[in-house]
């Protein structure tokens, strides 16, 4: 392979992918990509793990690209997507960078909306799962240490 094969950065699923780094660490830097996904991906498209991101082929971005947007095309299980039977649709999906931000925002602004438990503690700052808030939580300026007599 050439030197003018090698490529610094690769734009995958829009994200900004390091040339010098392996496939599989590379593509664990893609939010929504775990390990187990991105060992899948390699599996599937028999890709070497340790070669370089660079060197990667249009055809083989592509492929990978094709895989992120479907992966029940290429059998990869339900339980290695991250959003499994959706409150909405009721199906899997898979989702990528910015749409994992939108669709968790949205989810807050429902807990917030109903005025469930959960959503007023995080709209307040407390925790939510039960912690005790005596010694620990403490963000805001009148709570921070102990003030004396003068």
């Amino acid at each position: 392979m050439s030197s003018q094969d090698f490529r610094q950065i690769l734009r995958v699923a829009n994200t900004d992918l390091d040339g010098n780094k392996s496939i599989y660490i590379g593509l664990r830097k893609i939010k929504g990509v775990s390990f187990s996904f991105a060992n899948a991906i390699c599996n599937i498209l028999d890709l070497d793990k340790t070669r370089k991101v660079g060197t990667l082929t249009d055809e083989e971005v592509s492929a990978i690209e094709d895989i992120l947007a479907n992966p029940k095309k290429y059998n990869i299980p339900s339980w290695m997507l991250n959003l499994r039977n959706s409150p909405e649709e009721g199906v899997d999906k898979h989702l990528l960078n910015e749409d994992i931000k939108v669709y968790f925002n949205d989810r807050l602004k429902i807990l917030r909306m109903i005025k469930s438990y959960r959503g007023l503690r995080l709209a307040k700052g407390l925790p939510v799962r039960g912690q005790r808030t005596k010694a620990h939580f403490r963000r805001s300026k009148k709570s921070l240490g102990v003030k004396r007599k003068k």
